[in-house]
């Protein structure tokens, strides 16, 4: 009975140890699970949950930034091809004149356009002014390199244009400055410091900007300020709209460091084309005038003696008679206050965006006669003295 007891006991025994191996874990872990968590693991658990919310709320919000970054992508793909790098070889011009020809290298940019079924590079003329066209190298988007045909250049408004020649060239789609307002986006595609093909976004943040002091020649502008990034080397790269079209030709930056500081300017599509066709096709511009002669000493006492409120505007001596002004009934005394859509300063303004006036335009005119504002339309004729531009017709390689 003795010996039954112990084998029992012993068995008792080993059961015990199996459940405490197997059994006790499993249940104690089930128990374990089943617990209501610490207070700190709870407050990560909802911690957790809440940054997964916002992550879901974040992915909706960039879905309609991703899409507009989608728009760039494409138009920046558009118009790659039709950007170019320009370097020019040149003459310093004050070496010549003392017996030197030092070289010197101007880099910039340009695009490719389509004119009469031609293609041709857009650029500014002070990019390749005293270039031959051999001297020019024209670097496209797929590395190939092309000199110019032919190269024409207009020195008062620095739009130049040059002829060439390649298979599989891509131009540009145009669009109308016309349209544009302030706070429309744009991309500045260029060469900055030689560094191809860069591109910067930003708005246009104002219009019809003169005035400025831009080397030899620059007499007649109208530019697009924008705050798209331009620096050295963007000149004569495109400034685009949001639909792909060139609506500028990058130009200028007011800086003090003579790098971008958020003010650059462009020449409108609309006056580059006008120019560029009028080079193309004639080897000239033709400037238009409207006949009239005006007072450079209309002062703020003038302006308040004929009734108007602000010295502002440009008052007209005299009419010419047959002329453009004399056939929209403008007479002596008449102080033009706009002038299609813009708001004249003063009489140099006015001379100014009349000179980039395309010939034969019906413009309208809002003048200050007798205490009383007409508007007038008035056909712009063609300036007596025009101006020859200046083309470089040696063909490359000759």
């Amino acid at each position: 009975m003795k010996s039954r007891s112990i084998t029992a006991t012993a068995r008792c025994g080993v059961w015990i140890l199996l459940w405490l191996a197997c059994v006790a874990p499993a249940r104690l872990a089930a128990q374990t699970e089943s617990a209501p968590p610490s207070d700190d693991a709870a407050q990560q658990q909802r911690a957790d949950a809440v940054r997964e919310k916002m992550y879901e709320a974040l992915g909706r919000e960039v879905a309609a930034l991703e899409r507009q970054s989608n728009a760039l992508k494409m138009v920046v793909k558009l118009m790659r091809p039709t950007v170019v790098h320009i370097e020019a070889e040149k003459i310093e011009p004050a070496s010549a004149r003392y017996g030197r020809l030092d070289q010197i290298e101007e880099a910039g940019s340009g695009c490719i356009v389509k004119i009469n079924d031609r293609f041709y590079v857009l650029t500014n003329g002070h990019v390749i002014r005293a270039a031959v066209p051999e001297k020019i190298t024209i670097r496209l988007a797929d590395g190939r390199e092309l000199h110019p045909q032919r190269v024409w250049s207009d020195t008062e408004t620095d739009v130049a244009i040059m002829a060439i020649a390649a298979p599989n060239l891509v131009a540009a789609k145009i669009g109308d400055s016309s349209k544009l307002e302030i706070g429309d986006f744009v991309l500045a595609i260029g060469s900055p410091f030689g560094l191809s093909h860069s591109i910067t976004f930003g708005i246009v943040s104002a219009t019809n900007r003169w005035d400025f002091k831009l080397g030899e020649g620059v007499e007649f502008q109208d530019f697009i300020q924008t705050d798209a990034a331009i620096n050295p080397g963007n000149s004569g790269g495109p400034l685009i709209n949001l639909r792909g079209e060139v609506i500028g030709m990058n130009t200028a930056i007011a800086s003090n460091s003579g790098g971008n500081e958020g003010i650059g300017f462009s020449i409108p599509i609309n006056l580059v084309m006008q120019i560029s066709k009028q080079l193309v096709e004639r080897s000239t511009v033709t400037r238009a005038h409207l006949g009239v002669m005006l007072d450079s000493k209309f002062s703020p006492d003038v302006a308040i003696s004929v009734g108007l409120s602000q010295p502002r505007g440009a008052r007209i001596k005299d009419v010419v008679p047959n002329s453009p002004a004399a056939n929209a009934k403008l007479q002596g005394g008449d102080v033009v206050l706009n002038y299609d859509g813009v708001r004249i300063d003063n009489d140099s303004h006015l001379i100014n965006l009349v000179n980039l006036t395309e010939v034969g335009r019906n413009v309208p005119v809002v003048i200050f006669r007798g205490g009383k504002l007409i508007e007038l339309l008035v056909k712009t004729g063609v300036k007596p003295s025009t101006n020859v531009a200046l083309p470089v017709n040696r063909p490359a390689g000759k």
